[in-house]
């Protein structure tokens, strides 16, 4: 049995089980009238969403709105294939993302670039949502879910610029999605606090991601609900994490190219993938993480994908 988490504040974290990690993507559950729900990971996390569901007694059919922070697959993949067990939502998206959400063969393309051959496993199947239940939310524009809960939407790109961050008045707290970073949470067993940028291609700005977090720290928001992975009531600390590690995930794309400029942008992203794994293990070693931990496989997988990102934003630079 799939067993969500109680965060209090009247939500609940169903674990998605995404690429057959756990921790690695969940799926919020906003327990109101209207109930809602943020993010619904790829595919083949949707038979997760579904147990976690019903281990918390809520029917599909009571699910009013699915909000997604962003299309990306690892995040929105699954709303197509989610609405078929939904007929009465609506899904909440960025103006931007509306469009490849009605037709997600962009988005396709877009995966099966950077995924080969494992796109099937790791997506399929993709399917369109119908432009009718598509709803639009513009900066600052809001969803009341209660009397006591409206939800608060920003447009925070730097990641994505088809993403929102949405605040919640009854918590207190803001869905960031991918905008300050990933959260590993087994590290917290260690007494450690842990979070590192997301960088991944093809829309990453750290100017704007910079720009984004200082807008969502201004908020003063009591937690974070990470899309990968969890909540933490330390706020504060992500953002200061992110101002570390920001600066230097973006040196080592710069300098895997300026050290191989012959070689191929796949090549130059492993190199700047070995940079940053080299500077997360000497941090987590002075904590007293070993190399063994099982975190490490969650951390490694992120670091190939946003050393694609940071040699692709180079690129366009140049």
């Amino acid at each position: 049995m799939n067993r969500p988490i109680d965060l209090g504040r009247r939500i609940s974290l169903i674990d998605l089980y995404d690429l057959r990690m756990s921790q690695r993507t969940g799926t919020y559950v906003l327990h109101e009238d209207d109930v809602a729900i943020v993010e619904t990971g790829p595919s083949p996390s949707v038979p997760h969403l579904l147990e976690g569901l019903k281990a918390l007694r809520i029917d599909p059919a009571e699910i009013r709105y699915i909000i997604v922070t962003h299309i990306h697959l690892d995040h929105a993949g699954g709303v197509g294939l989610l609405l078929q067990h939904c007929p009465n939502a609506m899904v909440v998206v960025h103006p931007k993302g509306k469009r490849h959400l009605a037709d997600p063969s962009r988005l396709i393309a877009g995966a099966k670039a950077v995924y080969g051959a494992q796109f099937e496993s790791l997506f399929d199947p993709i399917l369109p949502v119908p432009e009718e239940r598509l709803i639009v939310k513009e900066d600052g524009e809001t969803l009341e879910l209660s009397a006591e809960r409206t939800l608060v939407f920003y447009d925070t790109p730097g990641h994505a610029n088809h993403h929102v961050s949405i605040y919640d008045s009854y918590s207190r707290g803001v869905f960031t999605g991918d905008t300050i970073g990933v959260f590993y949470p087994q590290l917290q067993e260690a007494g450690l606090t842990f979070c590192l940028p997301s960088t991944s291609p093809n829309q990453f700005d750290p100017e704007a991601m910079e720009r984004s977090a200082e807008r969502l720290e201004k908020l003063n928001p009591s937690r974070i609900y990470f899309g990968h992975f969890g909540m933490l009531d330390d706020p504060q600390e992500a953002f200061r994490q992110l101002r570390v590690w920001l600066p230097k995930f973006v040196a080592a794309g710069k300098e895997a190219i300026e050290r191989n400029p012959e070689a191929s942008p796949a090549e130059q992203a492993k190199v700047a993938a070995q940079r940053l794994r080299r500077d997360v293990e000497a941090f987590l070693n002075e904590y007293g993480v070993p190399s063994s931990s099982p975190v490490y496989a969650a951390i490694e997988l992120d670091l190939q994908v946003c050393a694609m990102g940071l040699i692709d934003y180079w690129h366009k630079r140049r």
